[in-house]
């Protein structure tokens, strides 16, 4: 073969390669096809899963969850993403800290305001501090089974003045206030520091309350005669106006797809940002044994597996 006609194939190669990695890429940033000769946006998958903890879930030993830092930079990476169109976000939660909630909130609130809608999808479970992240949706699903609701806040401690009679412990202390142990389990409260508590309790029921109002357009004398702490089924929330539309995931799903004109294939369709720890990755094959190693060693925030004691829990 001349070296011309070799140096002529080499040529086209070459071209062909460049047109097909153009055309990739920009098949790739118009996204799905939505069959009426429209480009339909990517839906963002966001998963609510297990009790909300404002834990920064990093750390070879984490083994995911519903954290606040994780779940805040999902949807930040949502509300940046020219391609989304809509946000999806599943919740199977029993609720869980008051704060990382409100933070959650806070970021589905954001991508609302950037004209990014919001369909809920529930699970088993979307109480409390996870029905106060539903109502964040436009459109709420729930399975007829679903439990749901239980609106409202409470704090707990323990008492256990007993137990350490019985084992000869008592506890000592030197403190710079007369409340700052108020939550300790050697010693009872007082009537003022009850009373101190039940008010914090009633200002975290009145914006979980206020929020239930807003979002779902309910006047809060409704709501209040609502949130007595119960939960209710699915069919049962509809009914009182707490969701919107009974189906699971994939209903949601198709419901969201409209929403985002396009037909493509769900697996298509979606974009997740959830971010893999070190041993994840290995066990997913997304790593080889050297390179999780090396990620190991590098991670200063590894040790072992702590045991925490929190005197207040929220919802």
């Amino acid at each position: 073969m001349g070296e011309k006609k070799k140096r002529y194939i080499t040529g086209v190669t070459l071209l062909v390669i460049c047109v097909i990695t153009i055309m990739a890429a920009w098949l790739h940033v118009r996204g799905p096809y939505d069959g009426s000769g429209k480009r339909g946006k990517k839906i963002a998958l966001i998963t609510v899963s297990g009790p909300i903890t404002g834990g920064d879930g990093q750390g070879f030993w984490n083994t995911g969850g519903a954290t606040a830092p994780s779940l805040m930079k999902q949807i930040r990476q949502a509300t940046a993403d020219a391609e989304v169109g809509a946000i999806l976000l599943r919740i199977d939660s029993p609720g869980g800290s008051a704060a990382a909630t409100q933070e959650i909130a806070r970021e589905l609130q954001r991508a609302k305001d950037n004209h990014i809608p919001v369909v809920v999808s529930m699970g088993d479970t979307a109480a409390s501090g996870g029905y106060w992240l539903a109502v964040y949706g436009d459109t709420l699903f729930a399975d007829p089974s679903t439990i749901t609701g239980s609106i409202g806040v409470y704090m707990s401690y323990y008492d256990a003045r007993g137990l350490s009679r019985k084992l000869g412990i008592r506890e000592e202390k030197i403190k710079s206030g007369a409340h700052k142990d108020i939550f300790s389990p050697f010693r009872p409260m007082t009537a003022e520091e009850k009373q101190m508590t039940q008010d914090m309790v009633n200002e975290m029921y009145n914006q979980f309350v206020t929020v239930v109002a807003k979002e779902r357009h309910m006047r809060p004398e409704t709501v209040r005669a609502l949130a007595d702490g119960r939960v209710y089924t699915g069919s049962r929330a509809k009914a009182l106006g707490l969701v919107d539309r009974l189906g699971n995931y994939y209903d949601a799903l198709a419901y969201t797809k409209k929403l985002v004109h396009t037909d493509a294939d769900d697996e298509d369709c979606l974009v997740t940002y959830e971010d893999g720890q070190p041993w994840q990755d290995w066990v997913k094959g997304n790593l080889n044994l050297s390179q999780a190693v090396k990620n190991v060693a590098e991670d200063s925030s590894l040790s072992l597996p702590t045991v925490l004691m929190k005197a207040v829990t929220a919802w």
